[in-house]
């Protein structure tokens, strides 16, 4: 399956919609967009995962840099991940670094 991003930068915060399957071969793809993100100088980035079906250490490793490029003071929200996803976040204690969100949860953020 093939992956795909998409970003809209509103003021101080990041939206990522991610879709398909985040892999070794996919990854550099999301890192353009946290990149563009952290150009950007964002207060809050917000990653839409609901048509993410699979995310490999790989993805892992560029959310962790996401983490370290912006900074302790940016929130990160993984909205709407499927349990696949979810389950690598919390094997690896990185789901103790994010805020996990379910999509109808999204709606109570008043940043976002």
């Amino acid at each position: 399956m093939d992956f795909n991003t998409n970003i809209e930068i509103n003021n101080t915060i990041a939206n990522i919609r991610l879709y398909g399957e985040l892999d070794a071969a996919t990854a550099p793809i999301f890192k353009i967009a946290v990149d563009k993100a952290a150009s950007q100088g964002v207060e809050c980035l917000v990653l839409h995962m609901k048509d993410l079906t699979y995310m490999s250490s790989a993805g892992l490793r560029i959310l962790i840099f996401a983490k370290q490029k912006m900074g302790a003071n940016v929130d990160i929200y993984v909205v709407g991940a499927q349990p696949t996803v979810i389950s690598t976040l919390e094997k690896t204690g990185f789901d103790q670094s994010v805020i996990l969100l379910d999509e109808d949860n999204l709606s109570k953020l008043e940043k976002v």
